[in-house]
């Protein structure tokens, strides 16, 4: 049988294997780490590129402003004395006449309900009172 390479290696040259291995993997992940901070790169280059930035910035926000904004078109044709024109007319007649019924009805209303639960409070007292 062939042996594998690596098998008769001392105890310490795999431990030294092992922790240039660990080394190299974090060196590896904080590599990665300093590529992915994105946010500590745009505040460093904002502090190197101020104008640049500056710059790019007001340029996106004319285009913003600048550019037409597309409306929608609605072409409606009109006829003249339909049923549609007749009961929108009669919806809002009847909403306003509501509204003025309301606002006049509500003081009759309120004195009614006020009426009601004043009785009905002072019967209750009085059968509570009847009680022995």
């Amino acid at each position: 049988m062939a042996e594998k390479p690596g098998r008769n290696r001392s105890t310490s040259e795999l431990t030294a294997e092992i922790a240039h291995s660990r080394e190299r993997v974090a060196r590896d992940l904080r590599g990665l780490q300093y590529e992915l901070d994105f946010p500590r790169k745009l505040r460093r280059s904002f502090r190197e590129q101020t104008v640049s930035w500056i710059t790019a910035a007001a340029a996106v926000g004319t285009l913003i402003v600048l550019l037409p904004v597309r409306k929608k078109k609605i072409y409606v044709t009109a006829k003249r004395g339909g049923k549609r024109q007749r009961k929108f007319l009669e919806a809002g007649f009847v909403l306003g006449a509501s509204k003025i019924a309301a606002s006049l009805l509500r003081p009759v209303i309120v004195d009614f309900l006020k009426n009601r639960l004043t009785d009905y409070a002072g019967r209750s007292r009085q059968q509570e009172g009847r009680r022995p």
